[in-house]
């Protein structure tokens, strides 16, 4: 069970106030500097820009992120083995063209030491724009406003622009601004001294990216023109090539020069400025950035020329509209509303909008690419694409932005000749989705949990076959997710093998489910309720080929080497899946022997011990039953079709005590078999902790960037959870479970081109059809076991009886001990403690000692 608890309002909003489409700062804090950057990045999936300040000190990390643009660099394992991953790959901290900054009587801007009258930030969800107010008084006493703004196109994904407006309010004073582009990779902040390094001996940190020692970036070219200036690498060992160029335009009616100069790390652009008091100077800078795997830097900057010219004619205004126009079509597709006028309904629905919008600054351009952990937030995860893509994010891309969604799914298809390989190297046929990547190759260094994290290939079949269930998209289906699901279930069915004790079973071991704190198991559930759906629907995507397009199949026959009997064997493998279940204690085990092991006591864990990764050797945590995350309690999500009720609810009630949450993708999905099976406290609780996972930092590594998997758990928590949506077997269900507290829920879906607005009430589930895929068009759907159709003109009102099982007991904290496992032997529970060895026991007064308690001993 999860420490994280907060309620719906956790913010300070004395700082941070609630408004319902933005996201607003009113004091500067240099202690949580890098939280707040985060926060405040403007991306599009391609380009992100942190939110450091446009004067570049101080900063946590200076962070300008290209999707996709990385290094790589050999992995050395202590005690090599065959088929371990060989090299590494981080995504590069892309030239900082952010930087303006501001001296005003030759003394600079620094915030942390300047005297700010007034402060405001803030980051518009209507727009994706982000503005900054403050009032200076300079230490010679004069005061200074300063307006800036900065905005990444969502509609050139190559674009970004900022501006900035100074007005002398007391006096005249000379005014210089200082625009560069700076190489920050290579270890030079904006003073040009060494970056900061790493504290030697502090606790390692597997979610954070790795160090370079040698210089990443090799200059290729650089320029700083009057009308131009210009930065071109190439990376060291990837060979990947990147430049990026800076357009300026000032407005002012003072007296002024401009001067440019630069090196192969730093271009400069200084804007001096003999302001006067009541004018307002201006500049704005238009910025384009262009990478390639293969084309030289010369060929980059020719391509950031044009970008930046065709900018130039349509100016700055036209793009501001452009973007508004995107976002008010992302909203009216996506859009989430809680109903309520209180506070505490304000503030999350402040936060619902704000987990949304980093959704979109994660996926709308990656165009391409994969969607990485951390969006182009930050460089946590390395810049790695994982199977929460998949399962967490393109689930909300395929209801709202279908083709951003089919996007993303071209890219794994882009992907598969890479896992192809991988399967040949891991000794198995078909293809094997590496577990985290950047340009195909495996990149896990501990395969434990990592490649034997083989569900990702069931989890990318999975995202396949929703996304073309709710679009009903056969055509890229039969051209390229076909060849996914094929060359998947061959791996499954190749992996697996048949035991037979009476009646044959299909078994796969040597495996590692979601939950990374017990990894390489036999018959893991999730794995195996996920590889039985994949070898289905890829019997299903054959056979239909067949009956419906002959000559398609013939295509695909010959491509993929398909055999005549290939989609019955990955039947009979479906139908023979293990899926383990204890008889006694009611329950699936999370794998054959889960039950074996002791429990862990969280209850009596001390919160200082957690995350459990970061405080204990693997080995310890292995030995006990505890989860990082959601196992089992996903599967329930994922293939609900495939269980009871009452199995849902036992398996929950079961698994919730031990599982500790370390993961973020953990409480979102809690939150809703909680609600579905009528925990409806719990089911807010996690909803609550998902939602503000990193408005409140709440695993204290939001430094590194957004939780882009937990953003599209919260729109499933809402949507599905809360609003009750399933779409099982290709069919759109609804049976709602609205929180007592909520007088309303409203939420759009994209359903096969329609769009739908599903409305819930206390009493009533609406139904309106906003946009028709085709006049006339009716959407067939269920409630509650009753089918209904929905058409436009005819909205559908369904009355509410209820809003679920409610189940009014709390859950315990502590696990369930005591149960009688197969073998008769009892389980019982336990806590290892990492430091008691370091108190005496024996000098503490007999209240004062710990109990008896470790990985051997039962608790009473």
């Amino acid at each position: 069970m999860s420490s994280r608890r907060v309620g719906p309002d956790p913010m300070d909003r004395g700082r941070f106030p609630v408004d319902p489409w933005r996201l607003v700062e009113t004091s500067y804090h240099p202690d949580d500097l890098g939280v707040t950057e985060t926060l405040f990045t403007v991306a599009n999936g391609y380009l992100g820009m942190r939110g450091n300040a446009e004067e570049g000190r101080p900063a946590f990390e200076h962070g300008t992120y290209v999707n996709g643009f990385h290094e790589t660099w050999p992995i050395r394992h202590a005690e090599a083995a065959f088929g371990f991953a060989r090299t590494g790959q981080t995504i590069v901290n892309a030239p900082d063209a952010k930087v303006l900054k501001i001296y005003v009587d030759d003394e600079p801007l620094t915030f942390g030491t300047a005297d700010l009258e007034a402060y405001e930030r803030t980051l518009d969800f209507r727009d994706g724009v982000l503005r900054r107010h403050i009032v200076w008084r300079t230490p010679s006493g004069k005061r200074v406003r300063i307006d800036s703004t900065r905005m990444v196109s969502m509609t050139q994904r190559h674009l970004a622009f900022l501006t900035l407006e100074i007005t002398m309010l007391t006096g005249d004073a000379p005014v210089v601004v200082s625009s560069e582009i700076l190489n920050r990779q290579d270890g030079l902040d904006e003073d040009h001294a060494a970056a900061p390094t790493p504290v030697a001996g502090t606790v390692v940190d597997p979610r954070k990216a790795s160090r370079f020692e040698d210089r990443v970036l090799v200059p290729r070219l650089h320029y700083a023109r009057e009308d131009r200036m210009l930065l071109g690498f190439q990376c060291a060992t990837s060979g990947m090539t990147m430049a990026v160029a800076a357009d300026h335009v000032l407005e002012t009616h003072d007296e002024h020069e401009v001067v440019v100069r630069g090196d192969q790390d730093l271009v400069e652009t200084v804007v001096r400025v003999d302001a006067t008091q009541g004018r307002t100077m201006r500049l704005t800078k238009t910025i384009s950035y262009h990478t390639s795997r293969r084309a030289p830097v010369r060929e980059l900057a020719d391509r950031c020329d044009r970008t930046l010219d065709r900018a130039a004619r349509y100016g700055l205004d036209h793009y501001l509209d452009e973007q508004r126009g995107w976002f008010t079509t992302f909203w009216e597709a996506a859009d989430v509303e809680i109903g309520g006028e209180s506070s505490e309904q304000l503030a999350v629905q402040q936060a619902t909008r704000f987990n949304l919008f980093t959704l979109a600054q994660a996926s709308a351009r990656t165009d391409g690419v994969g969607i990485p952990a951390k969006g182009v937030t930050g460089s946590g995860y390395e810049g790695h694409y994982f199977w929460d893509t998949e399962v967490y994010v393109v689930p909300f891309l395929s209801y709202t932005l279908p083709e951003v969604a089919r996007n993303t799914l071209h890219f794994r298809a882009v992907l598969l000749p890479a896992a192809r390989a991988r399967s040949r190297e891991m000794a198995q046929s078909g293809a094997t989705y590496p577990w985290r990547t950047i340009n195909g190759e495996e990149a896990s260094a501990y395969y434990a949990a990592g490649s034997a994290q083989v569900h990702i290939n069931a989890d990318i079949a999975y995202a396949l076959v929703r996304y073309v269930r709710a679009t009903g998209d056969l055509g890229f289906l039969r051209r390229e997710g076909i060849d996914i699901l094929v060359e998947t279930a061959r791996m499954w069915a190749d992996l697996g093998f048949w035991r037979s004790n009476g009646e044959p079973s299909f078994h796969i071991h040597g495996v590692t489910g979601p939950d990374e704190y017990t990894t390489v198991v036999n018959n893991n559930l999730f794995t195996n309720v996920m590889a039985r759906f994949n070898l289905e629907q890829a019997a299903d995507a054959v056979m239909a080929v067949r009956r419906d397009d002959p000559e398609e199949f013939a295509r695909v026959r010959a491509r993929l080497g398909l055999g005549e009997e290939e989609a019955e064997t990955w039947r009979r493998c479906a139908h023979g899946m293990t899926i383990p279940f204890d008889e006694g204690l009611g329950i699936h085990p999370q794998d054959d022997f889960f039950l074996d092991r002791e429990v862990w006591d969280l209850s009596r864990t001390p919160a200082d011990l957690r995350p459990l990764m970061l405080h204990y050797h693997p080995l310890v945590i292995y030995r006990f039953q505890v989860l990082k995350q959601a196992d089992v309690v996903l599967a329930l999500f994922l293939q609900g079709d495939r269980f009871t009720e009452e199995e849902k609810r036992a398996d929950f009630e079961y698994y919730d005590p031990i599982t500790t949450g370390d993961s973020t993708l953990s409480a979102c999905v809690q939150a809703v078999i909680a609600a579905e099976v009528g925990h409806r406290k719990t089911a807010l609780r996690y909803f609550h902790e998902a939602l503000y996972v990193d408005l409140q930092d709440l695993h204290h590594n939001t430094v590194d960037g957004m939780h882009v998997a937990s953003c599209g758990g919260v729109w499933s928590a809402l949507v599905s959870g809360f609003g009750g949506m399933r779409d099982h077997g290709g069919r759109l269900a609804f049976d709602p479970r609205l929180p007592d507290t909520w007088p309303s829920l409203r939420y759009r879906l994209t359903w096969r081109g329609s769009r739908l607005l599903v409305e819930i009430t206390r009493d009533l589930l609406r139904i309106t059809v906003e946009a028709e895929r085709e006049p006339g068009t009716a959407v067939s759907l269920g409630v509650r076991g009753q089918t209904y159709s929905v058409s436009a003109g005819a909205p559908l009102e369904v009355p509410l009886a209820h809003q679920g099982p409610h189940i009014e007991e709390v859950l315990d904290a502590r696990p369930v001990i005591g149960a009688v496992r197969a073998d008769g032997s009892t389980i019982t529970a336990g806590v290892p403690d990492p430091v008691s060895h370091e108190i005496d026991q024996a000098d503490l007064a007999p209240s004062d000692r710990a109990p008896g308690i470790g990985p051997h001993v039962p608790l009473p």
